[in-house]
């Protein structure tokens, strides 16, 4: 059955090292490499949307060549004069990354500027993804904005996917962290945390902890991933484990994340049952970890 997914968020200008004391460039960002890895494994008769915005510059230019190249959609990436991309480095130290960021003009903290536009691309989709970034790098009017929305798309039915993806940089104030990301949960009827951030920054003492919290702001679906140990599902108030796929060497861990949450909802969108896709996702994330950036070739990625 046809269907469409849209992502919203921000994409940046990514760097990252190359030989030679070189840098190489390319476009990534939380919800869209998540919506790049849905692409690759979506039937053709999905499509697959981003809601962002971007400048009018040359680089903004080549960020939207770009997706369109991948098979995103860029119809509801606004075009703002005077702003311009996020831009980001990945350092990395034994396949663990750590980053250097430079955002401050970023058009992408204007996405929800628009109610009126963000409404109708929330409406015309049938899965929507955003994370606690999209929220993070938002001025608080437009947070609820977007989270009113999303509340009417849960409303009626559709399927509101939120990773926390919790990042302290991002924030000036802990508690506000903590409130607007409960309440990114509490607009959500699919939450897709780290265990470990939900430990570090909730307090949560386990596992049990964190599924119960969720569940008692009224998320009907969880995927509790954590790293090396698999993910823990809850759907149809069942829970089942999946482990993580045996890895050779780490590369880079930049999108292990993402790039799970992608293949997982591709599968899930094709008819996949959840532990049949968080296994197939696990392959996944353990291929785009063994190379890298945040953006894996196709070829380069489990097939199915």
């Amino acid at each position: 059955m046809a269907g469409r997914l849209l992502a919203i968020g921000e994409c940046m200008v990514e760097l990252m090292q190359a030989e030679g004391g070189l840098m190489r460039k390319s476009f990534a960002g939380d919800t869209f490499n998540t919506a790049y890895y849905a692409r690759q494994y979506l039937p053709s008769d999905w499509s697959v949307d981003y809601l962002s915005a971007v400048g009018t510059d040359t680089i903004s230019d080549e960020m939207l060549a770009f997706m369109e190249g991948h098979g995103v959609g860029t119809a509801h990436v606004a075009r703002i004069a005077g702003r311009s991309p996020g831009l980001y480095m990945i350092h990395l130290k034994d396949g663990e990354r750590s980053f250097s960021y430079w955002r401050s003009a970023s058009a992408a903290k204007l996405l929800a500027h628009d109610g009126d536009r963000l409404r109708a691309a929330i409406e015309a989709s049938d899965i929507i993804v955003f994370s606690g970034i999209t929220l993070a790098i938002l001025p608080a009017e437009d947070v609820e904005t977007l989270l009113s929305e999303l509340r009417r798309a849960k409303a009626v039915g559709k399927r509101v996917v939120f990773d926390p993806n919790i990042r302290p940089r991002l924030w000036d104030d802990m508690d506000r962290m903590r409130a607007t990301v409960t309440e990114g949960a509490r607009a959500s009827t699919l939450v897709m945390p780290s265990l470990d951030d939900e430990t570090t920054h909730f307090g949560d003492a386990s596992l049990e902890a964190t599924i119960a919290r969720y569940a008692a702001l009224g998320v009907a679906e969880q995927v509790v991933k954590d790293g090396g140990e698999g993910a823990t599902l809850v759907f149809g108030g069942k829970r089942s484990h999946v482990p993580s796929a045996s890895v050779e060497k780490i590369v880079d861990t930049t999108s292990a994340g993402d790039s799970f949450n992608g293949a997982f909802l591709a599968r899930l969108a094709a008819g996949a049952a959840p532990q049949e896709a968080a296994r197939f996702a696990a392959d996944v994330a353990a291929a785009v970890i063994q190379h890298h950036g945040a953006l894996v070739a196709k070829d380069k990625l489990p097939q199915g």
